[in-house]
């Protein structure tokens, strides 16, 4: 009985870190930077090591995440642009992300791992009377990933490393009439932020490490950067700023680091407490930077709460934004400008993980 409670702590430590991650498509940071990052939208949960706490080598295990947010306070740099809100002109998103996680486990150390992301999503601009609304499926991601340790580890620690290909599924030009000024009407794609896809190939690089400390408390860490290295994706912006008339692949980044603690006498429950950054580079690693962006991020506290009741495992946390940055895009510094940028307060995150 022993072996196993302590089994259980360390289903639910380890329940906080992030495979490959958002999360992601749908990556991301909160609002108009990273409405919809390639990487899981849970952001916080790896379902690769539950299999592994419980004596499972190999398997399926399927995570379904959600994460909400509402984005509305402009910035300019760190600068909040109070006026918008007086003016009653600041541009609204409202975006629902949803992420099927799946990850089959091929040897104790190597797994097969895919991602497939979608979202629905509203954008509107107070006193004004276009109302856009978009969804669908996401730009999907396919790959791999190892740990460097053969788990379980004596230590209870570890690191892993794994390596996504993003596949251009998701629609990148979904398009509503707009309704211009003089009171005509035109056809026009959405704004990037609640376009579901880039409609561009690219690749993901991630890493996770945890160590177990003193009474049963885990140390986490996860990184992950999207690539994408094709300039643009050659969707029209209808922007009247020379080098934004189409909308630029962007990379997108998401970095996490924390604690988690299982509560005393009450068994299959931990809280975890941590520090969040993900956002928009304003030039790729790789490749041109060239088209319409707005780069950026948002460094986010992350509580958060799991629970593990035998192969099912419940996940919810809530970043909330305590610096939020709308940096100089490479047109802005050619046009001698600087851009604006909505980000939300907070998100909501939640998943529900099933080992089979």
């Amino acid at each position: 009985m022993k072996t196993l409670r302590k089994t259980g702590c360390q289903i639910l430590a380890l329940s906080f870190l992030a495979g490959i991650p958002f999360l992601q498509r749908q990556a991301h940071a909160q609002g108009c930077v990273a409405a919809h990052s390639p990487q899981p939208v849970i952001s916080g949960l790896d379902p690769n090591n539950q299999p592994r706490a419980v004596g499972i080598l190999h398997g399926l295990t399927v995570t379904v995440g959600f994460r909400t947010y509402s984005s509305y306070k402009h910035y300019i740099g760190t600068v909040y642009q109070a006026q918008r809100a007086a003016l009653h002109n600041e541009v609204q998103n409202h975006v629902d992300l949803y992420d099927l996680s799946l990850n089959y486990q091929v040897t104790p150390r190597w797994s097969i791992i895919a991602d497939i992301p979608g979202m629905t999503a509203t954008r509107h601009q107070q006193g004004n009377v276009n109302v856009y609304r978009s969804g669908g499926i996401g730009d999907m991601l396919v790959g791999a990933q190892a740990w460097v340790w053969r788990p379980p580890t004596e230590s209870h620690g570890n690191i892993a490393f794994s390596m996504q290909l993003k596949l251009p599924t998701g629609i990148n030009d979904a398009k509503g009439t707009t309704i211009l000024a003089n009171g005509q009407k035109q056809v026009r794609p959405f704004d990037e932020s609640i376009q579901p896809g880039d409609g561009t190939w690219g690749f993901s690089l991630a890493t996770e490490a945890y160590r177990e400390f003193y009474f049963h408390t885990t140390g986490y860490f996860t990184g992950s950067w999207l690539f994408s290295p094709q300039d643009t994706t050659g969707v029209l912006t209808y922007r009247s700023q020379p080098g934004e008339q189409v909308v630029s692949a962007t990379d997108q980044y998401l970095w996490r680091g924390g604690f988690s603690h299982p509560v005393p006498k009450l068994y299959g429950l931990a809280l975890s407490i941590g520090g969040r950054m993900e956002g928009v580079p304003v030039r790729d690693a790789f490749g041109s930077s060239n088209g319409f962006r707005r780069p950026g991020y948002v460094i986010s506290i992350e509580p958060g709460l799991v629970y593990a009741r035998g192969r099912n495992l419940f996940n919810v946390s809530g970043p909330w934004a305590m610096e939020r940055n709308r940096k100089t895009s490479v047109s802005d510094y050619a046009n001698h400008t600087h851009g604006d940028a909505a980000f939300a307060d907070y998100t909501v995150i939640a998943s529900y993980t099933r080992t089979f």
